[in-house]
């Protein structure tokens, strides 16, 4: 079996490869940086980091983006962080159009002291850990882990018009959606290559996982 991390030049993609290599090392673990070798691909990981209309640009300039839509319908898919957010229809950084794959936009956190009151210490970005609390079951994040924290670093969080996508929420003032999944697609807003045994064992249940 080959597990390919989507490459476009964007995203912690080193880190993602050697945590994949460490809970599968008897499977290939490759970097796709073309159509052909995504579509080869039996696992598809859509790692992303910065912004996402830089993310988006580079993803097009490569003519990667019809492949990386192909494999979220047709492949076990994860995304993370960026990966997550470029799913989706729009996102408020620089009005960018995403995939559009499902409803929704991506939203930025309120500027920093407009939190709920008592909260106004938080800042953006949203960065260290945090919890992130299931609302379903999933075989990947399961219900039995809720409450688990993992790593963030992001200021923009999604926004689903489905609330069925929903697989987990975090609080950061604000609760938002931290993972979302939907038939053989889950995709999360947090890094499990920096989340330690916790995001291990997350990618382990995702290299295992048939939906």
């Amino acid at each position: 079996m080959k597990i390919a991390v989507i490459d476009y030049g964007m995203g912690n993609l080193r880190s993602v490869q050697k945590a994949l290599q460490a809970v599968a090392p008897g499977l290939e673990v490759a970097l796709a940086r073309t159509p052909r070798e995504v579509r080869e691909a039996d696992r598809i990981v859509f790692p992303g980091q910065g912004a996402m209309p830089d993310c988006m640009g580079a993803l097009q300039r490569q003519e990667m983006h019809e492949a990386v839509a192909w494999a979220a319908r047709e492949r076990p898919f994860l995304g993370i962080c960026v990966g997550l957010q470029m799913l989706f229809e729009r996102s408020e950084e620089g009005g960018a159009a995403g995939l559009g794959l499902f409803a929704g936009e991506v939203v930025r956190f309120p500027r920093d002291g407009a939190f709920a009151p008592g909260q106004a210490h938080l800042k953006v970005p949203h960065m260290g850990w945090n919890r992130v609390e299931n609302v379903r079951e999933h075989p990947v994040l399961p219900v039995q882990g809720s409450g688990e924290r993992y790593y963030f670093v992001h200021s923009y969080y999604v926004a689903p018009r489905d609330d069925s996508l929903v697989l987990a929420r975090t609080d950061y003032g604000v609760v938002f959606a931290s993972a979302v999944a939907h038939d053989n697609l889950v995709a999360v807003q947090f890094h499990p290559e920096k989340s330690g045994r916790a995001g291990l064992a997350l990618l382990e249940r995702f290299v295992r996982w048939a939906p």
